[in-house]
């Protein structure tokens, strides 16, 4: 009997080992919603693995534009609290959702200046719609791009790549945005959600994007620096690439991006010539 049990038991470990095993082996993989194996969330694909997108989507806030003139503006409107942005743009990005969830829509500055007024009420800090307003929109549309943009966007335009902004501000912000920063020519098309009310990571924003360029969810590319974006771009069927600007991460429940680069320059050189 004892023999017996001790044979049962050594079966049971075999088992279970073999089943761990299993489980943590590629064919056992994450699967989204769609039903296709995914790779280890936490793990974006190596470089070799890109494929030549027909058209490479930017986000343009923090991802080309460089946000570090509007702390010293923002901050100052918040009493001298730089630390208090992010919580700021935390507010304007978690409201734009509620109004594409409850059928709303509002320009990304009307919601940016709810939330700097929100985020001073919470505070304990005197603060008007006008004073919020300018603290925002002044510094916001003359913001300089990071080193590497430039350079970046002419090399894929050189590799023969279309290149389209898509962004949750308006038409005009991102025009009056890119001609400030010198950076229209590198664009072929401009997106706003200001067209469709609806605010990224929404997967129907990046369906509308596709269609709009007339092409395939695999032909796509987004590039972005932040995690929520390229969340709402792999479960729409994209490839994409995170840009690690300082202070920005992964969501790690999300999908995981096609690469992760420190700038564009890391970017172009994993991407083959467009076909």
């Amino acid at each position: 009997m004892a023999r017996s049990l001790s044979s049962l038991l050594s079966r049971l470990c075999c088992a279970t080992a073999v089943g761990i095993s299993l489980l943590s082996s590629p064919v056992f993989a994450q699967t989204d919603t769609r039903g296709a194996a995914q790779p280890d969330k936490n793990t974006a694909m190596s470089a070799r693995e890109l494929r030549a997108p027909k058209v490479i989507f930017f986000d343009v806030n923090e991802t080309l534009l460089d946000l570090t003139a509007m702390r010293s503006s923002v901050g100052e409107a918040l009493g001298g609290r730089d630390d208090l942005l992010p919580l700021w743009f935390s507010t304007m990005l978690h409201h734009s959702l509620v109004d594409s969830t409850t059928g709303r829509f509002h320009t990304f500055g009307e919601i940016g200046v709810a939330s700097l007024l929100m985020v001073a009420e919470i505070e304990g800090i005197e603060l008007t719609k006008a004073q919020a307003k300018t603290a925002i929109v002044t510094p916001l549309r003359s913001l300089p791009p990071h080193p590497d943009v430039r350079d970046g966007l002419q090399a894929l335009k050189n590799k023969g790549y279309k290149l389209v902004s898509l962004t949750n501000s308006s038409n005009q912000g991102v025009y009056t945005q890119f001609k400030n920063a010198d950076l229209l020519s590198y664009f072929d098309e401009r997106l706003s959600v200001e067209d469709i009310n609806l605010y990224k990571p929404d997967t129907r924003t990046y369906e509308w994007a596709i269609e709009k360029m007339g092409i395939a969810a695999e032909d796509a590319m987004l590039v972005a620096a932040h995690g929520w974006d390229i969340a709402g771009a792999k479960q729409a069927g994209w490839q994409a690439a995170f840009i690690a600007r300082p202070g920005k991460v992964l969501y790690p429940l999300a999908i995981a991006p096609d690469t992760v680069v420190s700038g564009l320059d890391e970017l172009v050189s994993q991407l083959p010539d467009a076909k």
